[in-house]
């Protein structure tokens, strides 16, 4: 089928590529003629793993296309997926803005019946809207319906999620809509759970901010541990076995980060808000993860007198492994705390130090290696759980820093292999 994305951020990229992997011509519009260029030439402008290889692959076989031509991309296609972001506005609800100006040159440019479908995470009732407000805006006599397809990509394994996801949810109104997103999705081989728009919408906050909630509970968790002389990594071990919790999600630290779940618990409760509803659980969730992530901080601010010309180690920049994602990292929070008190700060990410260097002035400098950002300083934080890190050995941090004094905030060493090198470690619930 000739499929075509709107946006090539995380979610329309990672569609597009896969897509054409499976066979489907495709092509992706985007409004910046650098970052189409940069595609054009098969470079990623994002890091996930398998997504460049993917890129490569599609643009060989003829199966993609990048263009900022969108009438001339809207107006051929079968199925078009908007993959714009939807980011948080200061009041907690979805900036909208990006989905209806795709709609409105959608409206503009279809010359034959087409199914537009949203990949972009939006509040309850956004694709009613959108399917009116294009029906509103239609230039000619052409039939455009509108279906809800939420994505649950992980970031850091996004192509893999997309190429083996547990389920693909689609919210249709009709049973051409149904059969359509069925044709297109066929190749992947994967369960199709069909629903109404509305659930489809609603599917995809509840996935994600459950999943916060688990993280939200195990941090609150971790934080009564540490009273009263319990182990959360003990805790989340026996919870694991238990079939009806699962184990995932259980792991304490500093917090949850990313595009999404900080994004998506702020738009769930504000819609609840919006109908009259206190949704208490959700903003319970958000409530600790707010407190959570200057957790270390305010751990070191207790052990040490000043950060008054400190050196410090700060191991970790994304929010996660995997990716080179900024958005709502726990390090982006601290960091301006411990520059705010004199501290002199190298940072070392393997994949997110550029990112950094180009969205933020802070005042740090950047190492090329971990040996390197921890030598000479009196205190580190760890904030992401690169593989890296893990693998360091816990004698380097006594060899190589002045004071060995280490604030984990990803539970990455055993406190008492810490101990035993000569450590003074500090974890989440230990």
């Amino acid at each position: 089928m000739n499929l075509t994305i709107a946006g090539t951020g995380y979610v329309g990229l990672v569609a597009g590529v896969c897509f054409a992997h499976v066979g489907h011509r495709v092509t992706c519009v985007d409004v910046d003629p650098k970052k189409i260029e940069k595609l054009r030439s098969g470079i990623s402008p994002i890091y996930e793993e398998g997504l460049e290889a993917l890129l490569q692959e599609g643009l060989s076989s003829g199966l993609l296309h990048f263009t900022t031509d969108y009438k001339k991309a809207y107006a051929s296609a079968d199925v078009i997926f908007i993959g714009v972001g939807t980011p948080e506005l200061p009041d907690g609800s979805a900036n909208l803005s990006y989905v209806a100006t795709v709609a409105r040159q959608i409206a503009e440019s279809v010359e034959h019946d087409c199914l537009v479908v949203v990949k972009s995470t939006v509040p309850v009732g956004t694709n009613d809207k959108v399917e009116q407000f294009i029906k509103d805006s239609l230039v000619r006599d052409v039939c455009v319906e509108v279906a809800s397809n939420p994505e649950f990509l992980a970031q850091g394994s996004a192509v893999h999620d997309m190429m083996h996801a547990s389920r693909i949810i689609i919210g249709v109104e009709s049973e051409k809509a149904e059969s359509t997103l069925r044709t297109v999705y066929a190749p992947f081989d994967l369960p199709i759970v069909a629903v109404s728009r509305r659930s489809a919408e609603m599917s995809k906050y509840a996935a994600n901010d459950f999943l916060a909630l688990k993280i939200s509970y195990m941090n609150d968790l971790a934080n009564l541990c540490e009273l009263v002389g319990a182990d959360i990594e003990d805790v989340a071990r026996s919870m694991s076995y238990d079939e009806r919790i699962g184990s995932r999600f259980l792991k304490a630290g500093v917090g949850y980060g990313g595009s999404c779940f900080p994004k998506d618990t702020k738009a769930l409760e504000y819609l609840a808000e919006q109908h009259g509803y206190n949704l208490r659980t959700v903003s319970a969730a958000v409530s600790v993860n707010n407190t959570q992530r200057t957790l270390l901080y305010r751990k070191a601010s207790k052990r040490m007198i000043t950060f008054e010309g400190i050196k410090v180690a700060v191991l970790g920049l994304a929010f996660k492994a995997g990716t080179d994602d900024l958005r709502e990292s726990p390090a982006l929070y601290n960091i301006p705390l411990l520059l705010d008190h004199g501290a002199i700060i190298t940072a070392f990410d393997p994949v997110a130090q550029e990112n950094c260097k180009r969205q933020y002035s802070f005042e740090i400098g950047y190492a090329s290696t971990i040996d390197e950002a921890l030598s000479g300083a009196q205190v580190c934080f760890i904030f992401t759980d690169w593989k890296e890190i893990k693998a360091f050995a816990p004698s380097e941090f006594k060899r190589l820093m002045r004071t060995a004094l280490v604030y984990d905030g990803r539970n990455l060493f055993d406190p008492k292999k810490m101990k035993e090198a000569g450590v003074e470690y500090y974890s989440v619930g230990r």
